[in-house]
């Protein structure tokens, strides 16, 4: 799975006599005004940021976002747009006169809309069929490139059931054959044209995996950029490669020989070459990094810049030079950016105590970044040059003013050969030595991180007056590629190792009430879990399974990405008599039958990521040997509750459930 995060809109129900007759904590009532601040834009001449605010909408459920303006010399602020749905991937003209972003249409459809910058009413520009996934101005700003599934077509009387598809490496959930996605133009006032076709498509990203797949064109605007799937389906996106066309003739040739996937291409400012992310050495399970190759007639070879690093980066963008590349990725508890040459030693960029998030570099060397620190929710961040002290431009967030939080420590361990480490968050008000519950909130992923920073999980639970810990166990992507690739073949047994170490070093702190421990998570955090309360079942006072993968065999069967699993658990587990046997000793529900940990198991219907067939797995494995257990089912898509009120429920039910089996006299 790829990195997992629960979205900030997850709110709480308190119900801990901790929050009475104390100072103010956070609650269920604070977080529906965290602000969301994202997709900073510096444009061209540099004297402005734009960003999206959003703000959750708890009347008609939904988060609404508006495009704004800060003023770098001024800091003064500019709302842009009102009442638009779906606003998002912004992006300013070449020339800095207008500002592009998609936005549903009447049919909800995301289209193109382009707005004057000194004022005026934003211009529908594109009326697609279908929803616009990404798009690209063209360097003359007359024009634009988008990509945008096919459209099905209208199907009446009889052939109306005729309905039946061919299944391949699809989703469990699919109900119809997967569309292709395809390039399209654009010239401003002019009608869409269509550039390719075929049974191939730009790969599809469902969440959480990222945005839709990039495109982008060369400066000359002559060739366009972009990744190539062998097909729409899932299942089969490791075939993505980064392509070049030539835009008047739709001749195309990949960039490199790569034998696996590759994706996020961004062309150098003189269009000679191209950085995009690959796997370390090609092994699709080893760390995420970014490759640079020569854009020429024909496929050349790539070379890994931050080899030396040995961090999973990602998020490239090039100096105006370019001469070396801004990256992005965890080092230890720590989001960092590296400046990294195209030939030499990485530097990391000093950003204090913050928290970087989404940036954008000006061709002026200057950053705009969203980032946060261990009090504050994401505000928009300013330097004029990197090594400068960050300047905060923006001040949305207020929900935490006045606010006891809890505070956070980075905490390290030993297990097997790795040193592990992990996030310690102490209620807030803490008297040193004191003896509490102890929650394991378990990031997903496996390849995430869990930083030393403001995060809402750590936080609610904190609050609740309870030690919470956030291990990064082995196949996480904060400490080098041995680190991550050491789960291969070794999904659960090995992190679960990490984890348990990770407790017993806190414990010998004398710090926890050892009969008060529980163990949660969502997706491969849910797999931990659920894990967890089988492998050690004395150990839990309860238990959490959110999204929880629990068959293997499933997750390489029913979900989205599929039959890529093999990857980190091994080959099929259809091939070879004793093929399905490594399979099963590392899924969580070949041990259920051992636990006897009352858990909350929760799961969305329409889980592409994680098939809520493994929650059913796990309830029933409890259920029938008569462990108290509950399991909760949200009826929509996605592989968590994304909208306020269904996600706010999410957290009403965790920190209640523990609440349950926590709330007890602490051991003497």
């Amino acid at each position: 799975m790829r990195a997992f995060a629960l979205p900030l809109s997850l709110l709480l129900f308190t119900s801990s006599p901790f929050a009475v007759a104390q100072a103010k904590r956070f609650s269920a009532d604070d977080l529906p005004r965290i602000v969301r601040v994202g997709s900073p834009q510096l444009s061209p001449d540099g004297k402005t940021i734009s960003i999206t605010v959003g703000r959750a909408n708890l009347k008609e459920d939904r988060i609404d976002s508006e495009l704004v303006f800060v003023d770098v010399a001024s800091k003064t602020q500019r709302v842009m747009t009102h009442d638009r749905s779906g606003l998002g991937n912004v992006k300013w003209s070449p020339n800095g006169d207008r500002i592009a972003f998609l936005a549903q249409d009447k049919d909800r459809k995301a289209q193109i809309f382009v707005m004057p910058v000194n004022g005026g009413d934003a211009e529908q520009v594109t009326h697609s069929k279908t929803s616009i996934q990404a798009f690209t101005w063209r360097p003359d700003g007359k024009a634009f490139a988008f990509t945008a599934a096919d459209e099905v077509p209208e199907k009446k009387d009889e052939a109306k059931f005729e309905d039946a598809f061919e299944v391949g490496n699809n989703s469990y959930l699919e109900r119809t054959a997967a569309v292709p996605v395809h390039l399209w133009t654009i010239e401003l006032g002019a009608q869409a044209k269509r550039l390719t076709n075929g049974a191939w498509s730009v790969p599809q990203h469902m969440a959480p995996s990222g945005p839709p797949a990039a495109l982008e064109y060369t400066p000359d605007g002559k060739s366009l950029v972009f990744e190539k799937a062998d097909s729409p389906i899932t299942g089969e996106s490791d075939s993505a490669r980064v392509v070049v066309m030539d835009v008047a003739s739709g001749a195309m040739h990949t960039l490199t020989n790569a034998k696996v996937a590759e994706g996020s291409a961004s062309v150098s400012p003189d269009g000679s070459m191209v950085a995009y992310e690959y796997p370390r050495e090609g092994h699709q399970r080893f760390e995420e990094t970014v490759y640079v190759a020569p854009l020429t007639a024909k496929p050349g070879d790539g070379h890994d810049v931050a080899y030396a690093l040995d961090h999973a980066v990602g998020d490239a963008q090039w100096f105006a030079d370019g001469k070396a590349l801004l990256l992005k990725g965890a080092d230890g508890t720590k989001s960092r950016l590296w400046v990294q040459p195209l030939e030499g030693k990485a530097k990391a960029v000093e950003l204090g105590a913050l928290t970087p998030g989404a940036s954008d570099l000006g061709k002026d060397g200057a950053l705009a970044f969203t980032a946060t620190d261990g009090m504050h929710p994401a505000e928009l961040f300013y330097v004029a040059h990197l090594g400068d002290a960050p300047v905060q431009m923006t001040h949305l967030q207020t929900v935490t003013e006045g606010m006891t939080l809890g505070k956070q420590e980075t905490v390290t361990w030993k297990s097997d050969n790795f040193t592990v480490d992990g996030v310690l968050t102490y209620p807030p008000d803490y008297t040193p030595g004191k003896k509490l519950p102890l929650v394991l909130y378990i990031h997903g992923g496996p390849t995430a991180t869990s930083l030393e920073t403001f995060t809402t999980a750590s936080q609610i639970l904190a609050a609740q007056g309870w030690l919470v810990l956030e291990p990064n166990y082995r196949g996480s992507n904060n400490e080098g590629n041995a680190f991550e690739s050491s789960i291969i073949n070794h999904a659960s047994a090995a992190p679960g190792r990490d984890i348990m170490a990770g407790v017993k070093a806190i414990e010998a702190r004398g710090i926890v009430d050892s009969s008060r421990i529980a163990v949660s998570g969502w997706s491969y955090g849910g797999q931990m879990t659920a894990w967890m309360i089988g492998a050690y079942p004395t150990m839990w006072k309860a238990a959490v399974a959110g999204a929880p993968v629990t068959d293997l065999v499933d997750q390489y069967t029913l979900s989205d990405n599929n039959v890529e699993r093999a990857a980190g658990y091994g080959p099929s587990p259809f091939v070879g008599k004793d093929a399905m046997k490594l399979y099963a000793e590392e899924s969580p529900i070949t041990h259920a039958w051992a636990a006897k940990t009352p858990t909350l198991i929760m799961s969305d219907v329409g889980d592409w990521r994680v098939t809520t067939t493994q929650a059913y797995k796990l309830y029933h494995a409890l259920k029938d040997n008569n462990v108290p257990v509950k399991f909760v089912a949200y009826p929509v898509p996605g592989h968590s509750p994304a909208d306020p009120i269904r996600s706010r429920d999410v957290w009403r039910r965790w920190t209640a459930w523990l609440h349950q089996y926590l709330d007890e006299p602490a051991t003497k």
